[in-house]
């Protein structure tokens, strides 16, 4: 299903076209011929202009991660397109998307899963710069003391392993993993929800910074509204392998149209000078990616499901400037 997604005179960086990831059920007695699968990505299109910061969030489990990583092609992609600076790049070669990958890199949750143990960070981060010939040999050194120095992090971390480090500043050392290649977009897949609170703060800020000095691009991924609305400029709703809204954080966060969108925004703690928001609690998990709902994904669980969301899928389209939504009964709630 095709979108029209919304002009700009700014250029897009990213363009993403009904994308989807369906991993194979291994296993039991199901034959190749009806072999089920785990529908992670079940059409996504969005478009990501040259230094903005677009905010994803959604429940466990409904493809924010899977998302940025099949448009990275860490997952190969089942179907759909991903334009990169006007270039397909979803079936370009390995050898051709090593050269992109330097331009596209990734911010991990866990920091030290993503860290070799046996390396020094030193020797990880020159391993980096030296494969990507970002600058001279005989400049590595004196250039990866730089990033760490860039992050918050000391020169003499260089020699450090990571389990010298603490979480946070593992987090920062993954932060100028991504950096020393001066890429233009980096995919931040839940980058701070392992973090303590007063950390996380220092990391946002961090990135926030990192974003004006090197005119980066975000794809934010994560499950806390509160953080996406500080760092984002605009916000998608995921659910169950879908998008189901996307829209400026002021537009979506003032005036939410989906019924999930607004049941995920009432849950947000508020001060005493922020306006409370009625309470909706959602009825029932969310069901398997598996075996999706007919009709709506949403309607088994959406307080106002008819007949007609039962029944047919609602498209995914703007309904006001810039405001797309997936939903029957979008201007009627």
């Amino acid at each position: 299903m095709s979108l029209q997604l919304e002009k700009s005179q700014q250029q897009n960086l990213l363009e993403v076209q009904d994308l989807k990831k369906h991993f194979p059920v291994s296993g039991g007695s199901f034959s190749k011929k009806n072999r089920q699968v785990v529908k992670a990505l079940d059409g996504i299109t969005f478009s990501l202009k040259k230094g903005e910061t677009l905010g994803i969030v959604g429940e466990s489990g409904c493809g924010k991660s899977t998302m940025g990583r099949a448009i990275l092609r860490l997952h190969e992609p089942s179907s759909g397109t991903i334009v990169y600076e006007g270039s397909d790049i979803t079936h370009i070669s390995k050898k051709e998307m090593k050269v992109k990958r330097k331009d596209l890199q990734i911010i991990f949750q866990d920091p030290y899963g993503s860290l070799n143990p046996r390396m020094t960070i030193g020797a990880m981060l020159s391993e980096i710069v030296e494969t990507h010939k970002i600058v001279p040999k005989n400049e590595v050194f004196e250039y990866v003391c730089q990033m760490l120095v860039e992050v918050g992090l000391q020169a003499q971390h260089y020699y450090r392993f990571p389990h010298e480090f603490s979480g946070g500043q593992r987090q920062r050392v993954s932060i100028a993993r991504a950096l020393c290649v001066k890429p233009k977009l980096i995919v931040c897949d839940e980058a701070v929800s392992a973090l303590d609170v007063s950390v996380q703060s220092q990391v946002l800020n961090l990135l926030q910074r990192l974003k004006k000095e090197h005119e980066l691009t975000y794809l934010f991924i994560s499950h806390d509204l509160s953080v996406v609305k500080h760092v984002s400029d605009r916000v998608a709703v995921m659910y169950l392998g879908k998008m189901v809204e996307l829209a400026d954080k002021h537009e979506l966060y003032d005036n939410p149209l989906h019924p999930y969108t607004k049941a995920l925004l009432s849950a947000i703690p508020t001060t005493k000078d922020e306006k409370k928001r009625e309470r909706v609690i959602l009825k029932g998990d969310v069901p398997s990616p598996i075996n999706v709902p007919s009709g709506c994904r949403f309607h088994t669980r959406c307080p106002i499901a008819t007949d007609l969301c039962r029944s047919a899928e609602p498209e995914f389209k703007e309904v006001a400037k810039n405001h797309f939504v997936a939903c029957h009964h979008a201007l009627k709630i």
